[in-house]
């Protein structure tokens, strides 16, 4: 079963989301709310390129003042927003009538565009009252635990000063091997950064469906409690304007990161994004499926990295996966790669599928003495150094299949 989106026109976007008025197809419940969204005050709302921009690929000045007219709205919470559109913004400038293909010409869009972007949410803001500040990641940042460190004070030194941190990714430095890829994935990694209370994910699109809407019998499901809520549902691409690289399956994606973190979600069109910040019921809600975690997890699970591989026996797989246990010396059959202590490495189990992922504790030129060997005996011949595991325990998250 496919699943899709309904879109809406270009006129009734605009005033349902200056409005929070009643779309067609979801309707607004008034003071109806769910749980952990009415109240949440520190938020990350990201919205997508074809909310933002015309048909042609220029900036779209009527949306994005109604979309900043819903966020100043809310003076009593914490607004962080992740926009796509840079590229998009830039495409009319530069004489292009779609989005390019080479790496080189969305870097050239990017530049121009960003520019164009960053001003009109400047100016947007400042009838509020309110500034604005950029904050321009690229997956390298992430993956980079200093780097990711110094993001997280600059987004809350932001916040702390009442300005709006307006984050995309740096696409004008950004490679196709170091890319996010979609804006989806940066929100949710960006709302655990913050720790944010809720994540609403913003585009032409209205919510998850059971099917393609514009057939008969098909319906928006409201709620998503976990992923076997979304068995047998072949979630598919959505979105016709060309100008963006998301679709369903990252933003569903998206919403899977940030509940199994502890942040719940909103998927919804930018014509509800009052609805969805006042709490009422419209889009699809994805619950929490998990706790809040330590930074390092998260971004071991999701922006890390891995610099290499460690192959374990059956034994060990058991003992990471089914206990909880720390990786030792003696569970490892194989190294591959070129890592460093304290890098990021991926557990494998003797198929070369990768089970979890971890900070290693050796360097990999390291480990082939030390593999199949108790830590006693290593401590006992190499040093007391060597007494400890090769990946702990509270260094290491496991990978979902």
């Amino acid at each position: 079963m496919q699943v899709a989106a309904a879109t809406r026109g270009e006129g009734a976007a605009r005033k349902a989301t200056t409005e929070g008025g009643d779309g067609a197809g979801t309707p607004s419940t008034g003071g109806r709310g769910r749980e952990g969204v009415a109240d949440a005050r520190r938020i990350v709302v990201k919205v997508g390129s074809s909310s933002l921009t015309t048909a042609a690929g220029g900036l779209d000045a009527d949306r994005v003042d109604a979309l900043v007219d819903v966020l100043a709205k809310y003076q009593d919470k914490e607004v962080v927003l992740v926009s796509s559109g840079a590229i998009a913004a830039g495409l009319a400038p530069l004489g292009l009538d779609r989005r390019p293909r080479d790496l080189a010409r969305q870097q050239a869009a990017a530049s121009v565009g960003q520019g164009l972007l960053v001003a009109r949410y400047t100016a947007s803001f400042a009838r509020y009252g309110r500034r604005v500040g950029q904050v321009l990641l690229t997956a390298d940042d992430t993956s980079r635990r200093a780097h990711y460190r110094n993001a997280c004070r600059t987004l809350d030194q932001l916040l702390a000063m009442g300005a709006v941190p307006i984050v995309n990714e740096n696409d004008t430095v950004a490679t196709d091997e170091i890319r996010f890829g979609d804006n989806d994935r940066l929100a949710a990694l960006v709302a655990h950064l913050v720790r944010a209370d809720l994540l609403i994910l913003l585009s032409d699109v209205d919510g998850l469906y059971d099917g393609d809407p514009s057939l008969p019998g098909t319906s928006r499901i409201d709620q998503v409690s976990g992923p076997k809520d979304l068995e047998g549902i072949s979630i598919g691409s959505t979105g016709k304007s060309g100008v963006g690289t998301g679709g369903m399956v990252t933003k569903v994606e998206a919403a899977r990161i940030a509940a199994a973190a502890g942040i719940p979600v909103v998927l919804t069109s930018a014509v509800h994004a009052a609805d969805a910040l006042a709490g009422a019921t419209t889009g699809t809600h994805f619950l929490r499926t998990g706790r809040r975690t330590a930074d390092r997890l998260l971004w071991l699970a999701h922006a890390s990295a891995p610099q290499g591989a460690l192959v374990l026996d059956d034994g060990a797989v058991q003992a990471v996966v089914e206990r909880n246990s720390s990786l030792l010396p003696a569970g490892i059959c194989a190294v591959e790669g070129d890592f460093s202590a304290g890098d990021p490495v991926e557990l494998r189990d003797a198929g070369g599928r990768a089970v979890a992922r971890g900070v290693v504790n050796f360097d990999a030129r390291e480990i082939p003495r030390l593999i199949g060997r108790s830590t006693r005996d290593l401590a006992r011949e190499l040093g007391p150094a060597y007494e400890r595991e090769v990946v702990h325990r509270d260094d290491l998250v496991l990978l979902q299949h």
